[in-house]
């Protein structure tokens, strides 16, 4: 094997211990060949060269490498993050599965769901959110999930769900689907959630795969939930309208969350951008892997969770 500079520490590459030290670099693994990736990549953003420049294989490009494919930044980036946990949609989904169904409703594929669409006219005042979500194809090598159909719903300023809660159960604002492009990103504008009793703040959505399949909520692939920063949270409830977050929130945890609280959200906290003024940009990473069996979507009665203003629908415990 030719010398490579980088291997002049025994059980070392690039300073960082080896997998398997008896091994060559090449035969390391996928993890460490992304942590090397990625190593690389923030080096050349560092010296300012375009991301053109990441052509570069794990460990060396030479003749005869088992390496194997060489995957890009966001690539590697989407297959190191893992698949996104199933979740609950509750007993608010307005998909059909409990009650209403938006999803029938001519208009639902839209960007800014600020606003009711069709008969209805409300709409949802707030601090303004973009909500961004990446799709990739785990199954496909964590590729950009192009074409999937993401719904995405939340709660309003004051903790209530339109289509339901009292006051505005003919209301449909604070839902919407967008169909990912090629790069497997969608993209909302809406106003920051509140939090009600008992459920840390969350933003609710569903991924089809394409959008036909969204008249049968049964075909839905994922069904996960965003979680939100505390630090953002107490910026924004400290605003006008948000008033009874601060109570609400001060009584919750992400570990004490009964849909977070197994993994404190590692996988499902967004990150936040912006300010309360001007606006806040919500992101996340989504791993769909479709050779996993779907265990999220609405239960049988909704899960265990908290109480928006109004109450749960009749029977049914809220989340």
């Amino acid at each position: 094997m030719a010398h490579d500079p980088q291997h002049d520490q025994v059980g070392r590459y690039e300073g960082r211990p080896l997998v398997r030290p008896e091994e060559e670099v090449v035969d390391q693994g996928l993890g460490f060949d992304i942590d090397t990736l990625l190593s690389r990549r923030r080096m050349l953003a560092f010296l300012g060269l375009g991301a053109s420049a990441v052509g570069l294989a794990a460990c060396g490009a030479g003749s005869g490498s088992s390496a194997g494919p060489v995957l890009s930044p966001s690539s590697a980036a989407s297959a190191a993050s893992g698949e996104i946990p199933d979740e609950t949609a509750g007993p608010y989904p307005g998909d059909g599965s409990n009650g209403p169904d938006v999803l029938e409703q001519s208009g639902i594929v839209r960007s800014d769901i600020r606003s009711s669409f069709g008969e209805s006219t409300g709409t949802a005042e707030g601090v303004p959110m973009t909500l961004e979500l990446t799709v990739s194809d785990l199954a496909g090598g964590g590729v950009p999930y192009e074409g999937v159909a993401v719904y995405v719903w939340h709660c309003n300023r004051e903790g209530g769900y339109s289509m339901y809660s009292e006051g505005i159960t003919d209301q449909n604002y604070l839902r919407g689907v967008q169909i990912a492009g090629t790069e497997g990103k969608v993209r909302f504008t809406s106003i920051f959630p509140a939090c009600y009793t008992g459920r840390w703040p969350h933003i609710h959505f569903e991924i089809y795969p394409d959008q036909a399949s969204i008249a049968d909520s049964a075909s839905a692939i994922a069904t996960s939930q965003v979680a939100l920063p505390q630090d953002v949270c107490d910026t924004v409830y400290a605003t006008t309208g948000y008033e009874t977050s601060v109570s609400n929130l001060a009584q919750l945890s992400l570990d004490s969350d009964n849909v977070f609280g197994d993994d404190g959200g590692a996988s499902q906290l967004a990150t936040v951008t912006g300010d309360a003024a001007s606006g806040y940009t919500v992101t996340l990473a989504v791993g769909v892997d479709t050779t996993t069996t779907p265990t999220g979507g609405q239960q049988p009665g909704g899960a265990p969770g908290g109480t928006p203003p109004a109450g749960p629908p009749p029977g049914s415990p809220s989340s």
